[in-house]
């Protein structure tokens, strides 16, 4: 079981720069505008959504000023708190998207009928890596072998 989570976070190491830019622009987007805009709509501990959806779409176009905004103490405690829940929620979404890039078995992603099944010489307890009939790199299927030695070749015979 060990296998999957190890491949899911070896496909997903491309996606970390990418997940860490869209948490960044997403904080700077939407949570900062969210955080201003639910300060500016709370009039004496009471919260106006009237007021609230007529400034939430300045505020998004507004991102300047809301980053000056941001470092005064009804606002930078409003940022914190909502900064965290969005985080909390953004990292479960990015384990869910990993746990998917999970594998279904442990040959996943692997060559179909390649020696790269076999390991630490496995192979050659039925083949030979010396001479005999070619199947692969490496690997031959030995003619002095008892039993059935017959070969169904699949592919392109290239003559020169």
């Amino acid at each position: 079981m060990n296998y999957k989570i190890e491949k899911a976070i070896k496909k997903s190491k491309k996606y970390w720069t990418a997940f860490s830019i869209l948490w960044l622009v997403l904080t700077i987007v939407f949570v900062l505008p969210l955080t201003v805009t639910i300060v500016e709509s709370t009039v004496n501990g009471k919260f106006i959504l009237d007021k609230f959806v007529l400034d939430i779409s300045g505020n998004i176009t507004a991102v300047g000023s809301n980053l000056g905004k941001m470092f005064k103490v009804p606002y930078f405690s409003m940022f914190i708190s909502i900064l965290w829940k969005y985080t909390v929620v953004f990292f479960i979404l990015m384990a869910i998207g990993i746990k998917k890039l999970k594998p279904k078995s442990e040959y996943t992603d692997i060559e179909h009928g390649s020696s790269g099944w076999a390991q630490n010489g496995e192979q050659y307890k039925v083949l030979s890596n010396k001479e005999g009939i070619i199947l692969a790199e490496e690997n031959y299927l030995p003619v002095d072998k008892r039993g059935n030695v017959n070969v169904l070749i699949v592919g392109r015979i290239r003559i020169w």
